[in-house]
This record gives C-alpha cells, sequence and structure tokens, in this order.
C-alpha cells in the first residue's frame, strides 16, 4: 500500500470519528484530537475510535492525552478554530495608552512582511501606502494607522479578553563543526527518511496540517523520539551539522527554534529552524514540578539551567520526557534576524508569534501587557510573524525580545498577562474571511515559537 493511499485511509477515519463525535450529541469540539492507541496499521486502530467514547473530552479547555496518531501529527487538528477565540471591532479609545508608543519600529516591522501580504488583494493598498513613510514623522505614521486600519481586540473562547504573553529570544551558543572532547553535543540536519506530507493536498480543509512519520515494512510509523535521537547510537549519526558545549544549552535552543553558534575560529554560524520529529511538545518545567524537583516559581528558563547544573544526573531523563525534536538548517550569518514563520527576519520587541488559526500572520497587533515580573506597563504595537506550538488561542503571544544574554534574561522571565488588538485593513472583516485573504500562506512552522520550558 503506497504512503498516499494509507494518509487518505487514516485522515477518512479520522473524519468519521469526529462526525460520530458531532452526532454524538457533544456540546463543543475537542480542541485536541484524541488519540488512536496504535498507527501500524493505521486502519487496526478504526474499531476503537476513542475520540468518540465520551463527550467530557468535549471541553474546549481539556488537552487529551496523547497517543501515537498524535506523534505523526504534528500540529494537532481541530473542528472549528472558532474554539480558540475570535475578533470583535472595537474603538480605537479602547487600546491602553494608543498614540503613547513611537510606531516607526513597528512600520518598519511590518514592511518586512509586505512582500507576503501584498499577496492579498485586502492588504495591497495599506502595504502601498506604508512603503511611502519610511522616514516620516512619528504622528504621520500614526495617521496612517488609524485611518487605515481598524482595531479588533481578541477574545477568547470562554469570552475571556486576557491571556498569557511569554517571551523568546535569539541565543548564542559555544560550538565546533567538528566534534572534540568540549564540543561533543550534536545539532542535527533534518534526516533523509522524516516523511512530512501536507495533509491540506489530500483534503483542503486540513489547511496547515502536516502528518511526519517515517516508513518501516511500508508502514509509517511515527519517527524517532528525543531519547533515541539522544541515544549513544544515535539513528542519525553523520548528519551533525554542528556539536556545542553542554546539552541544555542545546535543548533550550530547539525551544527557542533559532540560535547562532560562536565556532572555534572566531566566527558565528546561525541556525534556523528546519524541520520537527512530529512528536508533540511536553514542558519539562512542568515534569520538574510534578516530580518535585522544581517549585513553580522557579520554573523559568534560568531556574530550569540552575537546576541543571546541581543534578547533571538526572538531566538526561527529565529532558527525554519531551519527546520533541527540532531540526536546523544553517541559514545566511547577514540576517537581521531569526526567520519567523512568515519568512522574513523577525525585529527585536516588534515581532511576536501567535494562533494563525484565529490572527492573521503578518498582520500588525497592539500587546497591552507588562515588563518581566513587574506591574511596569508594556503597550506597543508588534506584528504577527512567527507561530508556535504553545501558541495556542486568541490572547496568547510569545514577545520576541531579541538576540544574546540581555534578551535572554528578559524572555526566560516572561509570563505575564496580557491584552491584544488586531490592526485589520478598513471594512475588512475578518469572520466572513478567515478563512481565505486573512491567513496568509506560509511554510508551516510548529517549533518555530515553542518557547515554553
Amino acid at each position: 500500500m503506497n504512503l498516499m493511499l494509507i494518509c487518505k485511509l487514516a485522515l477518512r477515519l479520522f473524519i468519521a470519528c469526529l462526525a460520530g463525535l458531532i452526532f454524538a450529541g457533544c456540546a463543543s469540539a475537542p480542541e485536541k484530537m484524541a488519540h488512536t492507541p496504535a498507527l501500524n496499521p493505521l486502519i487496526a486502530a478504526a474499531p476503537a475510535c476513542p475520540v468518540c467514547q465520551a463527550c467530557n473530552v468535549c471541553s474546549a479547555a481539556e488537552s487529551l492525552p496523547p497517543e501515537n496518531l498524535t506523534s505523526l501529527l504534528t500540529n494537532t487538528v481541530t473542528l472549528s478554530d472558532a474554539s480558540r477565540g475570535r475578533l470583535e471591532r472595537t474603538r480605537w479609545q479602547a487600546l491602553p495608552n494608543w498614540g503613547s508608543d513611537d510606531l516607526s519600529a513597528a512600520l518598519a516591522a511590518f514592511l518586512q512582511g509586505c512582500p507576503v501580504l501584498k499577496t492579498q488583494p485586502a492588504w495591497l493598498n495599506v502595504c502601498n501606502m506604508a512603503e511611502q513613510l519610511k522616514g516620516q514623522a512619528a504622528a504621520a505614521i500614526t495617521h496612517f494607522f488609524e485611518t487605515e486600519f481598524e482595531p479588533h481586540q481578541a477574545v477568547n473562547a470562554n469570552n475571556s479578553e486576557t491571556g498569557i504573553v511569554t517571551g523568546y529570544y535569539e541565543p548564542l551558543l559555544r560550538g565546533s563543526r567538528t566534534r572534540t572532547a568540549e564540543f561533543r553535543y550534536p545539532i542535527y540536519a533534518p534526516p533523509q527518511d522524516l516523511i512530512s506530507v501536507d495533509l491540506s493536498e489530500v483534503y483542503p480543509d486540513l489547511k496547515n496540517r502536516r502528518l511526519r512519520g517515517r516508513l518501516v515494512d511500508n508502514k509509517l510509523v511515527p519517527y524517532f523520539d528525543r531519547s533515541a535521537i539522544e541515544a549513544d547510537k544515535s539513528p542519525l549519526k553523520g548528519l551533525e551539522i554542528a556539536w556545542v558545549d553542554d546539552p541544555v544549552e542545546s535543548f533550550f535552543l530547539q525551544i527557542q527554534g533559532s540560535g547562532q553558534i560562536q565556532l572555534t575560529d572566531g566566527t558565528r554560524m546561525r541556525l534556523g529552524y528546519a524541520d520537527q520529529n512530529g512528536h508533540p511538545f511536553r514542558s519539562l518545567a512542568g515534569a520538574l514540578i510534578r516530580r518535585g524537583q522544581l517549585k513553580p516559581e522557579r520554573a523559568s528558563m534560568q531556574g530550569i539551567k540552575a537546576w541543571a547544573q546541581k543534578n547533571p544526573t538526572k538531566v538526561r531523563q527529565f529532558m527525554n520526557v519531551n519527546p520533541s525534536y527540532v531540526f536546523f538548517k544553517e541559514l545566511p550569518p547577514d540576517l537581521s534576524g531569526p526567520i519567523g514563520t512568515l519568512g522574513v527576519p523577525l525585529t527585536a520587541e516588534r515581532s511576536i508569534a501567535i494562533d494563525q488559526t484565529v490572527i492573521p500572520l503578518g498582520v500588525p497587533v497592539y500587546l497591552s501587557t507588562t515588563f518581566p515580573l513587574s506591574n511596569e506597563p508594556l503597550n506597543r504595537l508588534m506584528v504577527a510573524q512567527d507561530t508556535g506550538g504553545a501558541i495556542f488561542g486568541a490572547v496568547r503571544a510569545d514577545f520576541y525580545f531579541g538576540f544574546g544574554d540581555s534578551a535572554g534574561n528578559q524572555a526566560g522571565r516572561m509570563k505575564q498577562q496580557g491584552r491584544m488588538w488586531v490592526l485589520l485593513p478598513r471594512g475588512y472583516d475578518p469572520n466572513t474571511n478567515a478563512s481565505t485573504s486573512a491567513i496568509i500562506p506560509a511554510p508551516l512552522n510548529p517549533a518555530a515559537a515553542v518557547k515554553a520550558p
């Protein structure tokens, strides 16, 4: 049986299960797909159909237990994007301290994405007008946004208007292009036997969904998880593109999705997300807290690194709790920033990662939150240029702080409450156009902003 036929059969089974769930009378669609107990062979799981078992799995806030099928589906499938929230038109007066922010940096970040946005008719005129504002006074830029855009508040599925704002950054690691006694922890390129299937090619309704695995005896099975990849006899031997001196820094490089390596010859190597093994992301911080290794108030990136230094013999065991593994590619060293899901370089303190099922990629987003571990207001016009596996829901953002240790100190401590307003061209209805021009075509990057330790 060829791969495409396997995928078609699996998807038909999946959709049949979802239909059964709907007609069983559940109050709302499951936020995450329930998982078949085994994938080999795909259709052998048909009688179980666990997503149809009980309506208590239909709560939008509930995450269902992972098994093999989600190991292949990197982005879990939802019945309705509305279950993640919505955008509601509002007035400029609703935006806290609107007008106090110098929008020139936001305009520059917005223009980075205009080559992609301009492929959508609704954005052509505003992008052309924005290009004429380079070098203009702050008042002119503010006037442009106020006259050409309308604000829409992001509202969660439960009608709440606040959510979590975390942070991420581009780290600097120490490493070498060859293995040495000091640099012995590998960074891998994507393996050739990793199969990635764009599900929309089979079912257009499954846009931005991707199936990952490998073929064994002509059957598609989950790809190797973290523990297998980082075993002494790794199945990926020979695919190393660099070696670093610290396994914990390598782990956090995968969480950030991009980074740079200071090489022994004095040059730097820039790495960007290339692919992922298809396994779901699992929080290292959560595992450490549950097992009494770390107090919740210490569960920041800095706290985890401090724990790792004190518990070197436990590090590998706990990192393997997260089966997800990210593969990298070398990028040109002269880029202005790491590449986000939109396909353009991110701008420090002006780019955010969002849930693109609610907020279109490339759009301006006014963010109202506070600086890390403080009550100091942070009200700023950002641009939605990235996504991530832990960025889920209408009012959920990951704030890109930039490159290096200073940015990392901020990002690692950022976990604040916030509100968000999306700026859309005047007359544009995000509900009518949610499945067409509001969604900007971009390469799927599920790990680019996982960012949650």
